[in-house]
């Protein structure tokens, strides 16, 4: 029996290409080189590699510039702009912004969001948007300000806006639409029902499912998967979280997206390559290269 912190196997390749729509690439054990090659060797031939933080968006501008299968998103994650507002590393702070940097600092952080956002090979803004899973009530307005200001950045770079969403599904969606959403509106991981899925549909937004979908538990996922347009599902890993069944729980790469694949098209029915021409074709779509 593999150990917990052995990688999965390679799975059978895809006969359809695709690409891992959200991956860390810079949290993985590993080279770039051979995180590429180990997808590129089972049909995974582009990567979108999302940073969280100012280093992370900048490691993920550079790796995008020098891999012609890496495009990059740059953003601060919901739960990055009140730990910049208060300077505490849950996240929020019982004792104001005194312990952190203020509102000025995240307008400086924000700042060297917008410049990368600006750069060719960046193609999205994200991932960005409400999580209240870690944050207390205090942070909820650092991070509602900065869900803000990064909808308004994708809108001015024409970029895709990538949303992490959790726990805030009403809230998130509420401030799309008050501020408009981007043309291009991609939801990560997606983690709402049936009737969240029919209400993204309706508003045009992509939903991408994770390793997640294929979990015990996670039937509202497959509910939500079964209703949702075809021409409106990606896939993503969003490694080296979230490693489907059968391997939950050992580390997670964008190699291992014909498992979720495989098994997205069983909950819509469709055969592999169908869908798999299906979400190739959603994902070139949603990030514009």
């Amino acid at each position: 029996m593999s150990a917990k912190s052995d990688p999965p196997p390679l799975p059978e390749p895809l006969r359809v290409p695709v690409a891992d729509s959200h991956t860390h690439l810079d949290m993985q054990e590993g080279t770039v080189e051979e995180a590429l090659a180990r997808a590129a060797a089972v049909g995974v031939t582009t990567v979108v590699q999302v940073g969280c933080d100012i280093k992370g968006s900048h490691w993920a501008a550079r790796t995008a510039a020098e891999h012609e299968s890496v495009h990059a998103s740059v953003a601060l994650h919901p739960n990055e702009a009140p730990r910049i507002v208060f300077g505490d590393p849950d996240g929020w702070s019982r004792q104001g912004a005194r312990a952190g940097g203020g509102d000025s600092a995240l307008d400086d952080a924000l700042a060297e969001i917008d410049a990368l956002a600006a750069l060719a090979h960046v193609r999205a803004v994200g991932e960005t948007g409400l999580d209240y899973f870690r944050t207390g009530p205090e942070g909820v307005a650092a991070q509602e300000r900065s869900f803000r200001a990064h909808i308004e950045i994708a809108k001015r770079h024409n970029k895709a806006l990538v949303i992490h969403d959790r726990d805030a599904h009403a809230d998130v969606l509420r401030v799309l639409a008050e501020e408009g959403a981007p043309e291009r509106t991609v939801f990560h991981c997606f983690s709402g029902d049936a009737e969240m899925a029919e209400v993204c549909a309706a508003a045009g937004y992509y939903m991408s499912f994770a390793g997640n979908m294929t979990f015990k538990n996670a039937q509202p996922l497959r509910d939500a998967l079964a209703v949702a347009p075809r021409e409106l599902v990606l896939v993503e890993t969003d490694a080296p979280f979230l490693t489907p069944a059968p391997y939950r729980g050992r580390p997670n790469a964008p190699y291992l997206i014909p498992v979720t694949l495989r098994a997205m098209a069983l909950v819509k029915g469709l055969d592999e390559d169908t869908l798999a021409a299906a979400v190739a074709a959603n994902t070139a779509a949603a990030f514009d290269y």
